[in-house]
């Protein structure tokens, strides 16, 4: 049976990514492999053993691109309120927090923030489908 491990993305400053993802998400560096042209830091918390991979391309200054397939990553938080409002109060600007319902049924209640290279981050309160 095939077990996801990570998730791969590419960052321009490798330190301000660390200290968002240490400050968003509580993810510290759990491994590092650094070679002459590229690094690859491994970031987690104790909540799982999935991991976000950071790549960092030594040398490149231009912004990486998206393209339209890329969408998010997806964390679960108990309370998506409050993780808003502790996230504005350390200095960043999530999106407001929105409700997505069938009819009167909740279906999930979350916002997005981004990182510094612009990936989307949904931060879904624990509910239904997402536990």
């Amino acid at each position: 049976m095939a077990k996801i491990i990570h998730t791969m993305i590419r960052v321009l400053d490798l330190d301000k990514s660390i200290r968002f993802y240490a400050d968003v998400l509580n993810l510290s560096e759990a491994h590092r492999l650094d070679f002459p042209d590229f690094a690859l830091v491994y970031l987690r918390n104790d909540e799982n053993d999935f991991e976000l991979e950071l790549t960092l391309n030594k040398g490149r200054a231009e912004p990486y691109t998206h393209g339209t397939g890329y969408g998010h990553i997806a964390v679960v938080v108990p309370d998506a309120a409050a993780a808003r409002e502790a996230l504005v109060a350390k200095g960043h600007d999530p999106a407001p927090v929105k409700e997505f319902k069938r009819g009167d049924e909740l279906l999930a209640r979350f916002f997005f923030i981004q990182d510094p290279d612009g990936y989307k981050i949904e931060m879904l309160e624990r509910h239904g489908h997402y536990q």
